[in-house]
């Protein structure tokens, strides 16, 4: 009987534990958490306590991501962005380890679960309400009604775009967890190809794994920086109400 392509996914408890009637069982997806968490941090600290003149590699690395979710703040959001530096570097950066570790055989895809990447979604979508009714109060639901727009077209506009707001978190999880479930299925399936056709048949199916293997490194990367892009732009909303610079009391 040929294995599910669905059976990587799937999760079993290996310390049963509740809380106030919440599952929080300790299962292959937490530690995966855990492990990114820690690996993430050691390397940060790594990077930034052997700071040198002549950077070495990792402390190069190190700054060229810096530079990089720096130069993503200020394009979306501007200089009031990097009061979000935090935010999004860790998020940039968890969501990135966590892909890329999803790609080691016998380990677990933690953003292919839907869960988790709309509780970033919700975060990110919920900080920027937030944000957007703290700095401009009602003014905040002129958002609704993109710029130049006619009075008459107002009835029409408005639920539009409520709509698309309406629809911002959900493409945000869904996006990121559908790309990160679909390469794994179809690596799964190329890799049971490949044992199932043996030696005559079996090779070319694990050509095509090692080529997707390599494509799916390009993918984490990607879908990492979607997440990060579209999270600094509708923080930039929040600030910018539509591009024009008319926040902040």
């Amino acid at each position: 009987m040929e294995e599910s392509p669905l059976h990587p996914f799937e999760l079993h408890n290996y310390i049963p534990l509740a809380f106030g009637g919440v599952d929080i069982s300790i299962n292959k997806a937490v530690i995966i958490m855990w492990v990114v968490v820690a690996l993430v941090a050691f390397l940060m600290l790594k990077a930034g306590s052997a700071r040198q003149m002549v950077p070495g590699k990792l402390q190069s690395m190190a700054e060229m991501l810096v530079d990089f979710i720096r130069n993503i703040i200020l394009d979306t959001m501007g200089k009031d962005g990097m009061q979000f530096f935090p935010l999004v570097a860790t998020l940039f950066l968890f969501i990135l380890f966590c892909n890329l570790i999803g790609l080691i055989p016998g380990s677990y895809t933690v953003t292919s679960q839907i869960i988790v990447t709309a509780v970033f979604a919700s975060v990110v979508y919920g900080l920027s309400l937030i944000m957007g009714f703290m700095l401009h109060g009602a003014k905040f639901m002129g958002i609704l009604v993109p710029p130049g727009t006619p009075g008459w077209l107002l009835p029409l506009m408005i639920p539009i775009e409520l709509i698309s707001q309406l629809a911002r978190p959900i493409s945000l999880a869904v996006r990121l967890f559908a790309n990160m479930t679909a390469g794994h299925v179809i690596l799964g399936v190329l890799f049971g190809l490949a044992i199932s056709g043996g030696l005559l048949i079996g090779w070319l199916p694990f050509v095509f794994t090692i080529a997707m293997n390599g494509l799916e490194v390009g993918i984490a990367f990607i879908q990492a920086y979607i997440f990060t892009v579209l999270t600094c732009v509708y923080l930039g909303d929040a600030f910018h109400l539509h591009g024009h610079d008319d926040h902040a009391h």
